[in-house]
């Protein structure tokens, strides 16, 4: 009887939880849930749009790999989007710059394998202060 309570009640909970958006919503298996402002974390990688134009917004992106040092740079630019795969401090970082309106950008940061949050965020810091510099 004790058990079947308990039970109850840490599903009550959980589902309170769930409704008050403490835990991340999950589609299709990834889960989905938003950073500080408008960034948002998707299977590891950081997305956000910077109100730039696609080539400023990637010379913003070559800069930060510049500035960090990058090694190994592979970018892949086409029309109206492009990839830039490098090594910064000995991890694989994967920049995806995709056109979205006439000034509106966006780019998504991949640092590993499975993603870390703390160092896309600084990456994504890094562009934002190199789109400021004229």
């Amino acid at each position: 009887m004790f058990n079947i309570r308990s039970a109850w009640v840490s599903l009550v909970v959980g589902i309170c939880l769930l409704a008050a958006g403490c835990a991340p919503l999950v589609v299709g298996g990834a889960a989905v849930g938003s950073a500080s402002g408008t960034y948002l974390w998707i299977n590891g990688e950081m997305k956000t749009d910077y109100y730039s134009s696609f080539d400023r917004t990637w010379s913003a992106c070559e800069k930060t790999i510049a500035d960090m040092k990058g090694l190994d740079v592979e970018p892949n630019k086409e029309i109206a989007q492009g990839t830039i795969v490098a090594f910064i401090n000995d991890e694989k970082v994967t920049f995806s710059v995709k056109y979205k309106a006439k000034n509106q950008t966006t780019v998504s940061v991949r640092v590993g394998v499975i993603g870390n949050k703390l160092s896309s965020q600084l990456l994504h810091d890094k562009i934002s202060d190199n789109l400021g510099k004229k």
